[in-house]
């Protein structure tokens, strides 16, 4: 068996197939770990969404902001952007299914047999793993529960800007999804900058990328989310797996115990 990750799919059906015949994928054999952005402005986010979650438990996901904003739209009562490349899943006769599934999925994995970690924006320097995946599964708690519309409903929204312990009800499951799902541009206290998102180098004043920040552990980071990084963090441990595939740049998988690097170009 073979384990591979793979960043932002964002709908390129296409491209994901292209990417996994060239290692020969089977789901009968080996596992995709998905790290989020599943669907959305790409051109085939139902086909997308169908194929992960056809490969049962072959497929490891984690859930990204174009995957949440899916949810907020059929369970919160958002509206679609202009931009959303939804409307396909919403309309399909197995919407529920999948949305159901989608629910079902995680926030963060921790493989602790290769010492790494699986999220969609990154992991922030201020939360060790075991305290990370405990606060993940305060919101994976409220996604799958009674109270899901409500959590949907209040999901958006940049307060509060950082993490402390006394926070409570929407304003803690919000900052949490917010690290999780969002962050990019963090302080050394924690708190979240999210008006950039350009490359590493163009911090604004006060902040650094997230991976910049020195850890409590050597746990490695495999994330997605950060296109404009283009998969350089200059580290090793932190491995960024978007170059924006949907942008016309290139789908990127890896091997995650040999650290090959598999692509396709977008363009």
């Amino acid at each position: 068996m073979t384990d591979y990750a793979i960043g932002d799919i964002q709908g390129c059906y296409e491209r994901l197939r292209e990417v996994l015949a060239k290692v020969d994928f089977s789901p009968s054999r080996d596992r995709l770990w998905v790290a989020g952005d599943l669907i959305n402005r790409g051109p085939s986010s139902l086909q997308s969404l169908r194929y992960i979650e056809s490969l049962g438990t072959s497929a490891v996901v984690v859930l990204g902001n174009h995957d949440l904003h899916l949810l907020a739209v059929a369970r919160g009562g958002h509206a679609l952007k202009n931009k959303d490349t939804l409307s396909d899943i919403l309309d399909a006769p197995d919407h529920e299914h999948l949305l159901n599934w989608l629910c079902h999925q995680n926030l963060m994995v921790h493989d602790p047999a290769r010492n790494f970690v699986m999220v969609h924006a990154g992991l922030p320097h201020i939360w060790g793993v075991d305290q990370a995946m405990g606060y993940a599964g305060e919101v994976e708690a409220a996604i799958r529960g009674p109270g899901a519309e409500e959590y949907f409903a209040g999901m958006y929204g940049n307060q509060p800007a950082g993490w402390n312990d006394g926070l409570q009800g929407m304003d803690r499951l919000r900052v949490i999804t917010n690290y999780f799902t969002r962050m990019r541009f963090i302080a050394e206290d924690g708190t979240l900058e999210f008006a950039a998102k350009e490359s590493a180098e163009d911090a604004p004043e006060g902040f650094g990328p997230w991976f910049r920040f020195q850890r409590p552990d050597d746990v490695r980071v495999v994330f997605g989310h950060w296109a404009a990084l283009e998969g350089e963090t200059e580290s090793e441990r932190y491995i960024g797996l978007d170059t924006g595939c949907v942008w016309g740049g290139k789908l990127t998988m890896m091997n995650l115990d040999t650290g090959e690097k598999i692509h396709c170009d977008c363009s």
